[in-house]
């Protein structure tokens, strides 16, 4: 597995959800609309995770390129799973993003996929080769 690249993404995961939330509470009418369509920030993470997440599964090697693609990875799924819960059980207006079971279930659904990360992460770690002498 590589490390830099499970950081990268656990970063990313977390930092966009702190900040997003952090926005959005100060300012909740904040909508990105394209063409008279709210377009809410589970459909930006998808892009993101789209754009970031194939060149991840077809190019395993190392570079600065596919680290960015992680971050963007992160971010994307941050976005898309912090409005998961929220779409799902309230009316998806500006102001139920600030209620008590959109900011549970936003954190609930990013620990597990922050958790997700660190478990593969400690099950590869196991299964390593030692290193050559």
């Amino acid at each position: 597995m590589n490390r830099r690249r499970a950081a990268i993404i656990l970063v990313s995961l977390v930092a966009t959800f702190i900040v997003v939330r952090a926005s959005l509470s100060m300012s909740p009418d904040s909508d990105f609309n394209v063409m008279g369509y709210n377009v809410h920030h589970l459909f930006t993470g998808l892009i993101l995770i789209t754009v970031g997440g194939i060149p991840l599964a077809l190019f395993p090697r190392n570079s600065r390129i596919l680290d960015a693609m992680a971050a963007v990875f992160g971010a994307g799924l941050s976005l898309a799973l912090d409005e998961w819960v929220y779409l799902i059980v309230t009316d998806g207006t500006n102001a139920s993003y600030l209620l008590p079971v959109s900011l549970k279930g936003g954190t609930i659904m990013v620990v597990l996929a922050a958790a997700y990360v660190a478990i593969l992460y400690i099950l590869s770690k196991d299964k390593q080769p030692p290193p050559n002498p």
